[in-house]
């Protein structure tokens, strides 16, 4: 108990010392000092290392004095995105934090403040790990998912050049994994998931992997059975990924001839889909021109 209370001290003296009071602003050579203490002496990976036995407060001041001097520059170096650059072993144990549910929603914060960085965002997306986070999303915790999910989207959508070359070096490994979000029992990962998919494919960075993922019957298969999910908003997401399909000019053989195979009961379907939603001009619009194209439709 008393260790405890001296860390809690020693914790909330550090933050002082970054982010400085209300009155006065954090003396400059002071935190350069801190900071070079911390990453001489590896407290910064022990207070993560040891997250756990912190109590509450002392946890939220962690995750401040993390965030707070990994923001740090000089000119233009971030020293701390340097040094976890040269000790990942940081980012993996945030990132198992997830399986701790004192710590998950922590660890959640730093993480997405390290994902900010292009660098460290790199070594996470190109490692062994990554995978893990189809398994975090999936957690019963309500609040762990969540956040998992928000960590997760960060790394597929904020440094967009780099995330086009990961997926396409992992095209096969990381979809298969990701139509099994699809499939998921978990309502809000599902319609989380296809949003996200929705997000990445009509992303111009991402047009090889567009290609590629509208050239797979499968694919096609899957979003006109969530099309008739019982959720509308389920529906409504199956909708913008199933739309890319359609609107394509340069559709593969395979998928012309399910078009076409289903070309009336389509037609039927999508005149009466989601017809409640009178105040989206751009869905009628959207939906009325892929009814046209289908009715376009032509066997080659």
């Amino acid at each position: 108990e008393q260790a405890s209370e001296e860390v809690s001290k020693s914790l909330q003296a550090m933050k002082e010392i970054l982010c400085g009071t209300t009155d006065k602003e954090p003396p400059t050579e002071v935190v350069a000092q801190l900071a070079q203490e911390l990453y001489n002496s590896g407290l910064l990976v022990t207070l993560i290392a040891n997250l756990q036995l912190i109590d509450f407060e002392g946890k939220k001041d962690v995750s401040q004095i993390f965030n707070n001097i990994l923001r740090r520059q000089i000119g233009t170096r971030s020293p701390t995105v340097e040094y976890i650059s040269a000790h990942p072993h940081i980012l993996f144990m945030l990132l198992k934090g997830y399986e701790s549910p004192n710590i998950a929603l922590r660890c959640g914060i730093m993480l997405r403040e390290c994902i900010r960085h292009e660098p460290l965002a790199k070594i996470i997306l190109f490692s062994e790990q990554f995978r893990d986070f189809f398994k975090y999303v999936e957690m019963s915790t309500f609040d762990i998912a969540s956040d998992a999910f928000a960590t997760f989207k960060d790394l597929l959508t904020r440094h967009k050049l780099l995330v086009a070359e990961f997926l396409e070096q992992n095209y096969d490994v990381i979809f298969d994994d990701y139509e099994k979000l699809l499939h998921s029992e978990n309502y809000v990962t599902k319609r989380q998931s296809l949003k996200l998919l929705g997000e990445l494919i009509l992303d111009r960075h991402n047009f090889a992997i567009m290609t590629k993922y509208i050239s797979k019957p499968e694919n096609l298969k899957l979003m006109m059975n969530l099309l008739r999910d019982k959720s509308p908003n389920i529906q409504f997401e199956a909708f913008h990924v199933f739309k890319v399909f359609v609107a394509s000019p340069n559709k593969t053989q395979p998928i012309v001839e399910i078009l076409l195979k289903n070309q009336p009961k389509l037609i039927e379907f999508l005149s009466n889909f989601q017809k409640e939603r009178t105040d989206d001009e751009q869905f009628t619009d959207e939906k009325n021109y892929l009814i046209k194209q289908i009715r376009d439709l032509k066997k080659p």
